[in-house]
């Protein structure tokens, strides 16, 4: 669960009432007013009422309705609500969260205010938070529950079906139930479906057909996304080194990681460092300190381009035409190699590619390459011709040389732009760097220094005895 981004519209519309009822001590209309509205809409309605008077509407939800609200609500509110609350009624709400989420909630919290909830919870509620708990923070242990039905292959249909009656109640979900030995390893999954359309009087183990996918707890998060993808589940069991059945991941929770993810990954590819809250709860100094360091290591980047067209003085001086299609000439280098770095890290991120695929990747590129390359260079030689010839702007004596020094640079250009854009994220993945970083601000930046060499090389080798 994840704190509601914005204030929704019923949110709006009822904090107004929720408001008045909380000053006017009307508790039973308020118990009233809130029930059967979405957790996420009562937590944005809290938010705004402030702690003060959140913690007075608060403790008139209901038990089941108060453990969902909760884990809507941010982290810094949560702890806010806590000390309003007073110790003993917090750990009660706590306590009546899912494992899973009583986990996150209490990774996000202070330490201190996580310690003392911890330290007040039930003993078989602490047992299943700690160890929860002890898991890496990106690691699927912290996303599994293990709230799930387990049933044994000795049992008959019935037996298993009067024991999902009994206990499905407090499952996470039952539309599949897992199947353990004596020693607790998994030895099946099971659909719902299959235990109810069988005959009551078989047993388990016949109708197990030993094909299912897993999970390690210490694997990363993404593993959970691509296997759920992969083999679309709504569950995925999570198992120890001995395939011992420790819990299960569900969709929503899955659907909450690829959304991080993908944002994280976007994020990266602006050229900055992922944002650890949302954006409108992102602090300035957090937010100058996520995007500062990469904007001044491209700016140190830039300084490499000065050097390059210091370098070049004297041949821009006596042909100062050549500044007017440079920018022409490197924005075609950049976006070449933007759009090779964006597929590459995608591919990367989906397992469709990895770094030993270099070669077959490369070839690929530099085949795309050379009909992109021509198609841009024909069209550089065409506004060559259009602006030196037609609109006389800017004046030149040798306009076909002009024109072969502009095509020629935007072809190498875009070929090695693709080429640089599509090694980059490869290169990364083998240093064990999020190839994400292999932005397009980081690509444009190496390709304006590479690519104003390329073209100012070109100008020589063309234009000596006529323009230079």
């Amino acid at each position: 669960m994840t704190p509601a981004p914005r204030t929704s519209l019923c949110a709006q519309l009822l904090e107004p009432e929720v408001r008045e009822l909380v000053r006017e001590g009307a508790f039973s209309d308020l118990r009233r007013a809130l029930h059967g509205v979405h957790p996420a809409d009562v937590a944005d309605i809290l938010t705004e009422l402030g702690p003060d008077d959140a913690a007075l509407a608060f403790r008139f939800l209901t038990r089941d309705q108060a453990g969902e609200v909760f884990g809507y609500l941010s982290p810094e509110f949560q702890e806010q609500l806590i000390t309003k609350l007073g110790e003993e009624q917090s750990v009660s709400v706590v306590e009546n969260m899912s494992a899973d989420d009583r986990a996150r909630i209490l990774d996000e919290l202070p330490h201190e205010v996580a310690q003392r909830l911890v330290a007040s919870l039930s003993p078989e509620s602490r047992k299943v938070t700690q160890a929860i708990l002890g898991y890496p923070p990106r690691s699927v242990g912290r996303l599994m529950t293990p709230d799930y039905i387990r049933v044994r292959p000795e049992w008959t249909v019935q037996h298993a079906l009067d024991h999902i009656r009994k206990y499905g109640r407090d499952a996470e979900t039952i539309n599949v139930v897992y199947v353990v030995d004596d020693n607790g390893q998994l030895i099946d999954d099971l659909r719902l479906r299959q235990v109810l359309l069988s005959d009551p009087n078989q047993s388990i183990q016949s109708i197990m057909n030993h094909q299912f996918v897993t999970l390690k707890a210490d694997d990363d998060r993404s593993e959970a996304v691509a296997a759920m993808a992969r083999y679309d589940r709504t569950a995925l069991p999570v198992v120890d080194s001995r395939g011992v059945l420790l819990g299960i991941v569900t969709h929503d929770d899955v659907a909450d990681v690829a959304q991080a993810e993908a944002t994280e990954d976007i994020q990266k590819l602006g050229g900055m460092e992922a944002l650890e809250a949302p954006y409108i709860q992102t602090g300035h100094y957090e937010m100058f300190r996520k995007r500062g360091f990469w904007l001044s290591a491209l700016f140190i980047g830039q300084t490499i381009t000065i050097l390059v067209l210091g370098s070049f003085q004297d041949q821009i001086e006596k042909a100062a035409v050549l500044s007017v299609f440079m920018p022409l000439v490197i924005s075609c280098g950049g976006n070449s190699g933007s759009q090779a770095a964006t597929l590459i890290t995608r591919a990367l991120a989906l397992g469709e590619v990895t770094s030993k695929d270099w070669l077959k990747i490369v070839g690929r590129e530099i085949v795309t390459a050379l009909m992109l390359a021509g198609t841009l260079a024909a069209m550089g030689m065409v506004c060559v011709e259009v602006f030196t010839r037609l609109l006389k702007h800017p004046h030149t004596d040798f306009p076909i040389q002009l024109g072969i020094t502009v095509a020629g640079a935007v072809f190498a250009v875009v070929i090695w732009g693709t080429v640089l854009g599509s090694l980059l994220p490869l290169l990364l993945k083998r240093m064990k760097v999020d190839p994400a970083t292999a932005s397009s601000p980081m690509v444009a930046t190496l390709m304006d220094a590479s690519g104003t060499l390329i073209y100012l090389g070109m100008a020589i080798l063309v234009l000596s005895g006529s323009l230079l």
